[in-house]
């Protein structure tokens, strides 16, 4: 019985050696392209839902202005629950009024979509005319380094806003679509790029570990040389 407890004893310390053992800088490495390899997997889905947004543009409008419309609801029914249970504070009724203002909106998108895309395309359509004017004006006054630069943007969200006003309201059935599709296009490019920039870094950094034996001075520690 004592050499069965003394047995068991040392499994338990063995085991709990090698969990705690150290993990190696390939296993590091490993981990890390792993990751940057699903970041940039995720990069790829979110292009080609872009691009099949940008096919079918009154589909995308719908599906975003779903998706707008439930995260309404679904936040004004957490924020209400967290007014409740935050009751005794001093800030209980604006949280109620501002849930309560977020599930009444929720409920008018979801089940009014076309209405909904109407009044948000006039919203974006008012909001590139006003902010074209504004850097139009602003670049002509200022004259800063970036001048050019400015007056380009702002004579492009002014353009923008008169080309989606001119044909509202059809616009709205393809111009909230339009920019949701471009978001998750440019969004997906940065992820890939991150995710494939990552895994070449992580391959450079273990290939030159293997290589010299040892971690090359620039990423031991932030300031460029290997610790004391």
């Amino acid at each position: 019985m004592a050499r069965f407890r003394l047995r068991s004893a040392d499994r338990s310390v063995d085991g709990s050696a090698e969990k705690s053992a150290p993990a190696t800088p390939e296993d590091e490495a490993a981990k890390l392209s792993r990751g940057f390899g699903w970041l940039a997997a995720l990069g790829v889905v979110l292009v080609l839902a872009g691009l099949v947004g940008l096919l079918y543009t009154g589909f995308a409008t719908l599906t975003s202005m779903l998706l707008f419309g439930w995260l309404l609801l679904i936040g004004g029914v957490v924020g209400l629950l967290h007014a409740v249970q935050a009751r005794a504070s001093n800030f209980f009724w604006l949280g109620v009024v501002v849930a309560a203002l977020n599930i009444a909106a929720g409920i008018v998108i979801v089940t009014k979509p076309g209405a909904a895309a109407e009044a948000l395309t006039m919203f974006a359509a008012l909001l590139f005319l006003t902010g074209g004017v504004f850097r139009l004006v602003g670049s002509m006054v200022v004259r800063g380094p970036q001048f050019g630069w400015s007056l380009v943007q702002g004579a492009f969200g002014l353009l923008l806003g008169i080309l989606v006003l001119a044909s509202w309201p059809s616009s709205s059935k393809y111009a909230i679509g339009t920019f949701f599709s471009l978001a998750l296009l440019f969004d997906g490019l940065g992820l890939v790029a991150t995710g494939y920039g990552g895994r070449r870094i992580v391959s450079l950094v273990s290939d030159q570990t293997r290589t010299t034996g040892r971690v090359p001075e620039s990423t031991q520690d932030g300031h460029g040389s290997p610790p004391s």
